[in-house]
C-alpha cells in the first residue's frame, strides 16, 4: 500500500510540473514587487480657505418708537440733558407692544470646510484640497514605481 501512495504522489508531482512547463513565458516570470514609499516634507506656498455659505431666517419682533407730542419731546430733551449731566443712563420709554410686528430677518454665515493648499516639492508645484490648514510645511507620501511593459510572446 505504501508503494501505491508513493506512485500516486509522484504522478501528482509530475502532472503539476508538466502544467508549469506548458504555461506561457510571461506568466512564469511575473514578479510583484512591494511599492517603494517614503515620507518627506514639502514647503507650503499658499493656503486658501474654501467656505460654505449658510443662510438662516428667523422671525424677530420689531417695534416702532411710540409717537410723542412736541411738548413731550422738549421735556424729554431737558430731562435727558439733566440725566447726562448727572451721569445717569438714559432709559428709553418702554414700548407697550401695540406697535410691534414680527419681521423675518435673514442672516448669512460662512464657515471654512476645506483648504486649497499650494506647495512645492523638489522644484515642482502641486495643489491639493485638504480638510485642515497644514501650516508652513506639509508631510507628503512619495512613492516610486517603475512602469513595466508587458513582454510580447510573438517571435
Amino acid at each position: 500500500m505504501n508503494r501505491t501512495v508513493l506512485q500516486a504522489s509522484i504522478l501528482v508531482l509530475v502532472s503539476a510540473l508538466a502544467g508549469l512547463w506548458t504555461m506561457p513565458a510571461a506568466a512564469q516570470h511575473t514578479v510583484i514587487q512591494a511599492e517603494n514609499v517614503r515620507f518627506d516634507y514639502a514647503q507650503v506656498l499658499k493656503v486658501t480657505p474654501v467656505y460654505q455659505t449658510l443662510r438662516a431666517t428667523t422671525v424677530e419682533q420689531q417695534c416702532e418708537p411710540e409717537p410723542t407730542t412736541p411738548e413731550d419731546s422738549r421735556l424729554s430733551r431737558v430731562v435727558g440733558a439733566v440725566r447726562e449731566a448727572l451721569g445717569r443712563e438714559r432709559n428709553p420709554k418702554p414700548s407697550t407692544g401695540d406697535n410691534c410686528k414680527p419681521v423675518p430677518v435673514e442672516r448669512e454665515f460662512r464657515r471654512p470646510i476645506a483648504y486649497d493648499v499650494d506647495y512645492v516639492y523638489k522644484g515642482s508645484r502641486f495643489r491639493s484640497r485638504l480638510p485642515e490648514d497644514p501650516g508652513n510645511k506639509l508631510r507628503i507620501r512619495v512613492a516610486v514605481t517603475p512602469i513595466i511593459t508587458p513582454i510580447s510572446t510573438s517571435r
